[in-house]
């Protein structure tokens, strides 16, 4: 049983590796864990905070995780120990790679159909056992044929690229229908798989700064920004 540590009232799972993650909390060999993983970052702790609306969401998740080099560098502090950043875009790409070899039953959801299609084809080249997909751009009316279309194809692992929070409603709705299987939301991970979107370039990484080439590639951003100096604060006056 991996260590939690609560930041900002959230508890989240402390990981030595994205490895870690995969091998101990999501797969076991061929077997697939039941649940629903979540990404927490400072942006999201602060929401939390300040809706418990949200906070209700991610405390309804099965396995926290810390996506932000903010909230694992507070988790090392406070758990004395090496806690990896662990982001959504690597832990993805790691869990298709390993359910190679099992073949677990991958559906995809979200994002554009171009990009979703281009998504499969890749992982299929891959190896990965993808039984079925469907695009972001569908009614809320919708849903309910999604869903049956999930249950359907015997999908084990459900990866939902919505967008916060619409991506976790649709899994929270999924998972009362489809309860045995384990589900991710990945955001924009999709874009960045197929090259539709540009990652911050390995430097930044390496400085933990993605936060900042995402900032200057899209200014726009500057206002989310703001909870991240909240998140800051509230650090150093010992409020997380």
């Amino acid at each position: 049983m991996n260590k939690e540590v609560s930041v900002g009232g959230i508890s989240i799972s402390c990981f030595n590796s994205i490895d870690d993650v995969v091998n101990t909390a999501i797969l076991d060999g061929e077997k697939v864990f039941p649940g629903i993983g979540i990404a927490i970052n400072p942006e999201k702790v602060i929401a939390a905070s300040n809706d418990d609306k949200v906070k209700e969401v991610i405390e309804k998740a099965t396995l926290r995780y810390p996506d932000g080099i903010g909230v694992s560098y507070v988790m090392a502090k406070k758990s004395g120990q090496k806690v990896a950043r662990i982001p959504g875009c690597e832990l993805w790409e790691n869990l298709m790679d390993a359910t190679i070899s099992s073949q677990a039953p991958v559906y995809l959801v979200g994002a554009s159909e171009s990009v979703i299609t281009k998504t499969r084809e890749k992982l299929l080249i891959k190896g990965v056992n993808v039984v079925g997909y469907q695009n972001g751009f569908f009614e809320s009316d919708d849903a309910a044929n999604v869903i049956h279309s999930i249950k359907k194809s015997g999908a084990r692992i459900v990866t939902v690229a919505l967008g916060s929070p619409k991506q976790e409603l649709f899994i929270f709705d999924c998972i009362k229908q489809v309860p045995d299987a384990f589900y991710m939301g990945v955001g924009g991970t999709y874009d960045v798989f197929t090259g539709n979107v540009k990652r911050a370039p390995f430097l930044y990484r390496k400085l933990h700064c993605e936060w900042l080439y995402r900032l200057l590639s899209q200014p726009t951003r500057f206002r989310r920004q703001f909870n991240l100096l909240k998140y800051v604060y509230r650090y150093l006056t010992n409020k997380l």
